[in-house]
């Protein structure tokens, strides 16, 4: 069985039936979300504007120094394509404000800091304008960790988070996003040369069918010769999906109650 996850045409309808219910219900004026110029981000514009309609969503790009030009084009153009409103709110004054009270900062501590800063930016929006903040973030990130905890992984839904990295692309080739941001290396964008596949030390194909193969419950013998990876690779993944639990989790609370939340108060 190959453990490659498959798009289906479906999960088009599935995603923008979701927002579109969710905008209703939660009786908000719109979205806003955080677009970077990369895959993810351009594919839940558009998704977001299929379901609500473009004039009821906003795109923020949230760009730094370490933001590519290309980068905060691809965002602009593919916002005006799309005739959504777009606004540009560059983060260096804020990120420098915090960094000059908490000292010198390591790449990864500063890099959290401006997905903090984002987050912070894009909720004052949401506030300000009666929107909901819609998240970017795929299954692949989510199950391995790969986003800062109350920063981009701070949000009030998440339309693509069922959907491996490798499906997110299938999906945003199907609704004609650009060839050229489907080509792009994925990247947060928090520092110069960073890669996705470059921290997370593997590609998203080989890391997709490893995560699908957990998924559905397959020994890591199993995964290993279906996916055509190593046993060592299966490891590491298993290890950073467990690792990064309590990033996908409310914080726990100790039970003293009748009903918990986040333990057994179901909503």
């Amino acid at each position: 069985m190959d453990l490659t996850p498959r798009f289906r045409e479906d999960q088009v309808g599935i995603v923008t039936s979701f927002l579109r219910h969710h905008l209703e219900d939660a009786g908000r004026r719109g979205f806003v979300l955080g677009m970077s110029g990369g895959l993810d981000s351009s594919l839940v514009a558009k998704l977001c504007a299929m379901a609500v309609g473009p004039r009821k969503v906003l795109g923020l790009s949230l760009p730094e120094a370490a933001t590519a030009t290309s980068h905060r084009r691809d965002a602009r153009e593919w916002a005006r394509k799309l005739r959504i409103p777009f606004r540009e709110v560059p983060i260096d004054p804020f990120v420098r404000s915090f960094t000059a009270e908490l000292g010198r900062l390591n790449r990864r501590l500063a890099g959290n800091v401006k997905a903090r800063v984002r987050m912070i930016l894009l909720y004052h929006v949401a506030g300000s304008e009666d929107r909901l903040v819609i998240g970017t973030g795929n299954k692949s990130e989510l199950l391995c960790g790969y986003f800062t905890k109350m920063g981009d992984g701070g949000c009030d839904f998440l339309p693509i988070g069922d959907l491996y990295k490798t499906q997110v692309r299938a999906m945003a080739a199907q609704l004609g996003v650009p060839k050229r941001l489907l080509a792009k290396p994925p990247t947060a964008g928090l520092w110069p040369g960073q890669t996705d596949e470059g921290e997370l030390g593997i590609a998203y194909e080989d890391l997709d069918r490893i995560l699908h193969g957990l998924e559905l419950h397959l020994t890591p013998a199993e995964i290993a010769e279906r996916a055509g990876v190593s046993q060592k690779s299966v490891d590491r993944v298993e290890r950073l999906v467990a690792a990064s639990v309590h990033k996908r989790k409310m914080p726990l609370i100790p039970k003293v109650g009748a009903r918990t939340l986040g333990l057994d108060w179901r909503e």
